[in-house]
């Protein structure tokens, strides 16, 4: 996983003396991969600072690696998505900070009727969006501490999220890491209703953050205005769905129209709102460092510290305005 994703980071330093605009003092880009139920918030906070008359351009990557290398040649200000290629961006010298939580740990193991715990598991097919994958790094970390000494799935790569859940109803692999949308999706079926969770990954990995806010530290930097305003914004439109009923559900039809069918929204809202996965401004130095710590256990990064990896003086400005967060 590191190995390849040196190529990408390194290539992109390689170009990053100035090919993009570097955004201004009033406006900035934004990269997102994929856009799903995860990037609701962020896509509402961009609406937002937009009106409050900033220019703010949204641009859709295909994987986080390439979101990344835009930040390191300047074409985007900002991205949020998973954090392992971020920090194995830092950790080879790339000017990109950490700024704030952009969802929870989500994440669990699912197995079908021939899985009730890990060892179970050996020699069998086990389903992962890719080798470097930060789903997948969670899955190989678990099973190495908690599966019995040599047990060892037979990893089958499905990048899609979809097909990796029929996959597992139709008994093709017997068990995979899911997101909260994919297992709601998966509980109105009745094959859906008798998958087991063999692992939470938020009890697994308590303090660890996959999938964060950050940005071009020399934007951070030379503009730190319209970063509080974004940052504001986020944690402000995440504590509105923490408080009010049916607020991400709305948000949902609003900013991701045709990605979610109509009798399945509130379904795949609820369990975010229950569990209050969206807190971007719940993020601390403990938490970085934990964070870094598993990427390190993993031989995927080095040893650093979190003044290297984050810059949270945006969320703790926000914190001592409104008092604490959601």
């Amino acid at each position: 996983m590191a190995a390849a994703l040196a190529s990408v980071v390194l290539a992109g330093l390689l170009t990053a003396c100035g090919s993009g605009d570097g955004g201004s003092e009033r406006s900035f880009t934004v990269a997102l991969t994929e856009p799903d139920i995860t990037s609701v918030p962020l896509m509402e906070a961009v609406d937002q600072v937009r009106a409050a008359g900033y220019d703010v351009t949204i641009e859709e990557t295909a994987e986080p690696e390439l979101a990344v290398e835009g930040l390191i040649r300047g074409d985007y200000q900002f991205s949020a998505e998973a954090t392992g290629p971020a920090l194995m961006a830092i950790s080879r010298g790339a000017p990109v900070r950490i700024v704030a939580d952009m969802v929870g740990n989500q994440w669990a193991v699912y197995g079908d009727a021939r899985a009730d715990d890990c060892g179970d598991l050996d020699g069998r097919a086990f389903g992962i969006f890719s080798e470097g994958a930060m789903a997948t790094a969670m899955v190989r970390q678990w099973i190495e501490e908690t599966c019995p000494k040599g047990a060892r799935p037979q990893y089958l790569t499905i990048g899609d999220s979809e097909t990796r859940a029929q996959a597992l109803l139709a008994g093709e692999i017997t068990a995979t890491a899911l997101e909260q949308s994919d297992v709601a999706h998966l509980a109105k079926s009745a094959k859906g209703r008798s998958l087991k969770r063999l692992a939470d990954f938020r009890q697994v990995f308590p303090g660890l953050h996959p999938q964060t806010v950050y940005a071009d530290a020399d934007y951070l930097e030379q503009h730190p205005k319209p970063a509080q305003a974004l940052i504001d914004a986020l944690i402000d439109v995440q504590r509105k769905i923490n408080q009010r009923p049916g607020h991400l559900a709305g948000l949902i039809r609003e900013h991701l129209p045709d990605t979610y069918s109509e009798d399945t929204v509130e379904d795949i809202a609820a369990p975010y709102v229950e569990a209050k996965l969206f807190n971007a401004g719940a993020l601390t130095p403990e938490g970085v460092q934990d964070t870094i710590d598993f990427f390190v256990d993993t031989g995927a990064i080095k040893p650093m510290d979190v003044a290297d990896v984050a810059d949270l003086s945006f969320v703790d400005r926000n914190r001592r305005k409104k008092g604490g967060t959601s």
